[in-house]
């Protein structure tokens, strides 16, 4: 595998961005690896580099470029972690994927045409509101313990839905606090008469966080590798 670290520009400052992608066998698909609110750290790095290795090139930013370079979670509070998280909408994300696209499109290692995207809590949303932006690049994206993916705002994901040409994906918790049951159950309902090849899937005994192997007391073995077995499924389908 080959890692690198990169500085994107973008119109708000500096993105810097992880990627990673096979050593041979280029130029390879695209996927987005879009970071929850903890933040870009090895733990995510890692993540990407499995699904780097099953012949991806993955791009993992920073989606705090516009307040902070480094945000480490064991440095810091919940409050300011928030703070950050709070910072983003879906229209930003969206602005920065374009610059994800057009970075890649001038990299030799990564190849033209159709690209995934994949988000995890904060960046389920995200991953929802680019596949609708982008829907001739976009052809598989994926949540996983999303949040906010129908609420009352005005920028909310699941109003565009009908724009993704692509498959959407959404896997959830069967506890989260912060993607409670009821949420899900209206995006079903709202999604059903919809022309979009999507999926809701719950994921039985688990909590918000589950796919993650450092997260003491949520990390379930078992329902994170059915996450990766429906995450390369989809992008093999359609990349």
């Amino acid at each position: 595998m080959i890692d690198r670290e990169v500085d994107i520009q973008t119109k708000d400052g500096t993105m810097n961005a992880f990627i990673t992608h096979p050593e041979e066998g280029g130029p390879h698909p695209l996927v987005m690896f879009l970071m929850d609110a903890p933040g870009k750290r090895e733990e995510l790095h890692d993540m990407a580099r499995r699904l780097g290795s099953a012949g991806y090139y993955v791009m993992l930013p920073n989606l705090y470029y516009r307040r902070v370079r480094e945000f480490r979670i064991e440095n810091a509070s919940r409050e300011e972690m928030f703070a950050h998280m709070n910072s983003l909408s879906n229209a930003l994300v969206c602005e920065d994927i374009e610059a994800l696209l057009n970075f890649s499109d001038n990299d030799s290692a990564a190849r033209d045409g159709k690209v995934g995207c994949v988000g995890y809590c904060m960046s389920g949303p995200f991953a929802f509101a680019a596949a609708s932006a982008f829907p001739e690049r976009i052809a598989a994206s994926a949540s996983f313990h999303g949040v906010d993916l129908i609420t009352d705002s005005a920028d909310s994901p699941h109003l565009d839905a009908e724009k993704i040409k692509g498959e959407m994906y959404f896997g959830c918790a069967e506890t989260d606090e912060y993607a409670p049951k009821q949420m899900i159950d209206d995006l079903e309902a709202y999604l059903a008469d919809k022309n979009l090849k999507s999926r809701i899937e719950w994921y039985p005994g688990t909590e918000h966080g589950f796919v993650f192997p450092l997260r003491q007391g949520k990390y379930d073995k078992a329902a994170a590798e059915r996450h990766w077995e429906r995450l390369l499924a989809m992008f093999g389908r359609c990349l």
